[in-house]
């Protein structure tokens, strides 16, 4: 009897029978296999049974070699990254700003020697060259339909969305699965050519395209759209993939908390705080990353365990804030 996850979506577990074996030797067989792929289920289970949690965090140039107008970022930075993640915690965690797939992996190598371990990530390099999208997740990835050739015209001139789309299905439990988009639109920073708001724009609308396109063909769908979208609440690339109507999504809008530990409950330090974006050069502070929802998934929300994860060292580790959403696993609210 052999064993395989060798290039099985998802990591499931193949069971090979060679030879000829009496009923009740493969009878207790099967029960043993059974028994592996229960347990191994578990093990990529929360802490907390009737939870899971996913995070969406800009890493800011985390980068594994230099790169044309991009500063790589210090050995400490990169440590303060490990350190902001090993704080969330999170089951899930999508990345904007990461490097190469070798950037990827040390990184997860780096959190694995914290004691978190992902054993599967996805990794989506776009038209952009320097920094990706990327994805870490205790959970099987169980579909892949990631986006790296989208483009539009503006005016008269072809572009191309810079870093893509990842979109992928996570299998939380046997009966519990969701659909995942993350984003990282065009930057506020001007650029020859072309209009940033205008890109931004354009970028949004086909995002959307792909939101109805996913809901329209499984409206059952639970989905989640999360990243750094470059813009604020009522921009148009906002509104455009909030959208309206029975595919509209929910703003989640997490608010800042603080907390002694992984395990300890949030602390909330005051209200109405959801900045997750310093600016330097101008000296202020945005809204700019988001966590979106579809109803069904907006409904299983745990807001206690919610929020702007606030970190002292925040600023160490990237220009933006992590965001932090805790679902339920059980029946709707």
């Amino acid at each position: 009897m052999l064993f395989s996850r060798a290039g099985v979506p998802g990591g499931r577990l193949q069971l090979a029978v060679a030879g000829s074996f009496p009923a009740c030797y493969l009878a207790m067989k099967t029960r043993l296999l059974m028994s592996l792929v229960v347990a191994w289920w578990l093990g990529l289970r929360v802490g907390a049974a009737d939870r899971f949690s996913v995070a969406t965090y800009n890493v800011e140039n985390y980068l594994d070699a230099p790169a044309p107008g991009r500063t790589t970022k210090p050995p400490e930075a990169k440590a303060r990254v490990c350190d902001t993640l090993l704080a969330l915690r999170a089951d899930v965690v999508a990345l904007q700003e990461m490097g190469g797939t070798n950037a990827l992996l040390q990184l997860r190598s780096a959190l694995a020697l914290g004691g978190l371990n992902y054993p599967h990530w996805e990794h989506v390099r776009g038209h952009d060259t320097n920094i990706h999208l990327a994805l870490l997740s205790r959970f099987p990835i169980t579909a892949r339909r990631s986006h790296t050739d989208d483009n539009f015209l503006l005016q008269g001139r072809r572009c191309h969305v810079s870093r893509g789309f990842l979109e992928v299905d996570l299998q939380v439990t046997l009966g519990f699965q969701f659909t995942l988009l993350a984003a990282h639109l065009k930057s506020k920073r001007p650029i020859p050519g072309a209009d940033q708001a205008q890109m931004r724009e354009q970028e949004a609308r086909l995002l959307r395209e792909k939101i109805d396109t996913r809901l329209k063909a499984h409206p059952a769908t639970l989905l989640l759209v999360l990243g750094d979208f470059n813009d604020t609440r009522d921009a148009k690339p906002v509104r455009t993939l909030l959208g309206r109507g029975r595919n509209a999504l929910v703003d989640l809008r997490p608010e800042e908390a603080t907390r002694a530990a992984p395990d300890a409950p949030l602390q909330r330090s005051a209200a109405n705080v959801t900045w997750t974006y310093f600016y330097n050069r101008e000296d202020a502070y945005a809204r700019f990353d988001y966590v979106l929802a579809n109803r069904a998934l907006a409904a299983r929300v745990v807001l206690e365990q919610t929020c702007v994860l606030a970190l002292p060292w925040w600023h160490e580790a990237s220009d933006h804030r992590p965001v932090l959403v805790t679902f339920s696993l059980g029946s709707d609210k």
